[in-house]
């Protein structure tokens, strides 16, 4: 480096404030995402929290070789699909908030690990603790549930087969476990089926490292089943709807959040398989003036969902496009924009506060 000269002045215009935010239009930043490796020809499944499932919707709607391994059945209406866990994930795992929730799915689904809880009641049936919100109405017994699980797992283990890229969205680190070996579940015990205990379940909020090595652990036994899998990983710009931690929620949802886009951001700079979109900062920066939010100032607009993705696409050119048969991002009519959040639900222990 000569004299006088120093790194920043080798540095491109996105790497300035001006340059890349002060002098445009926040609907026209551009660089927001540069990808690490092509999708194309890759066979993708997706998993996450609610934002996820409009990440597979636009996958699929535009072309892209989406894995699904539990598909609806012909006789069900397309109306009732989300009903029945249809149409949201490459399978029916439902929401999948916590990396350690996804790493629990996966040695599950290969047998490694057996939770001691098989089955909540609720009403007058059971509901799969894992999934308690994946049917309308709960089943008749235990053994129904015990039955539809199995083969729901086998699918799982067959999706990791499959896979080429798995793009999980991140969002929480905020969950429910079992006390007697760890099991996470998806919403805390009570709000959806069985009945809480405290000498059962405990609340737990991860912290950098744990997510880290969860994710880590993650990635390591899906690379045994197919050593070329790549991983895409990615935050949820919603917030949480409720904590359970003494902090005030918009505090706790500043936490979780940073936590996960650390962890995110690190691996994807570790790993040269694993990339990182940043759908989070595309929605919640400040720079966006919260336009991409509804007025609860939580939910995504659709028009956020079409910003995001047009910066996705932008970069993973979609193969309908390339061949010239449709616009890059799907519209209403073409991708149903109704997401199933079990989060979502705690607003109702909110209520007469």
């Amino acid at each position: 480096m000569a004299k006088g000269d120093h790194p920043y002045k080798a540095q491109p215009a996105k790497a300035f404030w001006r340059q890349t935010i002060q002098d445009h239009h926040f609907l026209e930043i551009p660089d927001w995402y540069s990808r690490k490796w092509p999708l194309s020809q890759a066979r993708i499944a997706t998993a996450g929290s609610c934002f996820a499932q409009h990440i597979g919707r636009r996958l699929r709607a535009q072309g892209f070789d989406y894995v699904d391994v539990e598909p609806p059945p012909a006789f069900l209406d397309r109306q009732h699909w989300l009903e029945y866990g249809y149409d949201m994930y490459s399978a029916r795992y439902g929401n999948v908030y916590t990396a350690r929730q996804l790493l629990q799915l996966l040695q599950r689904a290969l047998g490694e690990f057996t939770p001691d809880e098989f089955a909540w009641a609720r009403g007058e049936g059971y509901v799969d603790p894992f999934r308690p919100t994946i049917e309308p109405k709960p089943m008749t017994c235990p053994d129904e549930v015990a039955v539809c699980r199995q083969s729901h797992l086998e699918a799982v283990a067959r999706l990791f087969e499959q896979t080429e890229v798995f793009v999980f969205t991140l969002g929480l680190t905020e969950a429910w476990v079992s006390i007697s070996d760890g099991a996470v579940y998806p919403v805390c015990p009570g709000t959806q089926g069985g009945a809480f205990d405290d000498q059962r379940y405990k609340f737990v909020n991860y912290a950098y490292s744990e997510v880290r090595s969860d994710l880590e652990a993650f990635m390591q036994r899906a690379r045994q089943i197919n050593p070329k899998m790549r991983f895409l990983l990615t935050v949820s710009p919603v917030p949480l709807m409720a904590t359970a931690t003494q902090n005030q929620v918009a505090v706790a949802t500043m936490y979780s959040k940073s936590v996960l886009r650390s962890v995110a951001g690190f691996l994807a700079d570790k790993y040269r398989y694993v990339d990182y979109f940043p759908s989070f900062e595309i929605v919640s920066s400040h720079v966006m003036h919260g336009h991409f939010y509804n007025s609860d100032m939580r939910t995504v607009v659709e028009a956020g969902v079409e910003h995001v993705m047009k910066h996705f696409f932008a970069e993973h050119v979609p193969p309908k496009r390339k061949a010239g048969k449709a616009e890059v991002i799907a519209r209403t009519g073409d991708v149903d924009e109704d997401v199933v959040c079990d989060e979502a639900l705690l607003a109702v222990f909110g209520e007469g506060k």
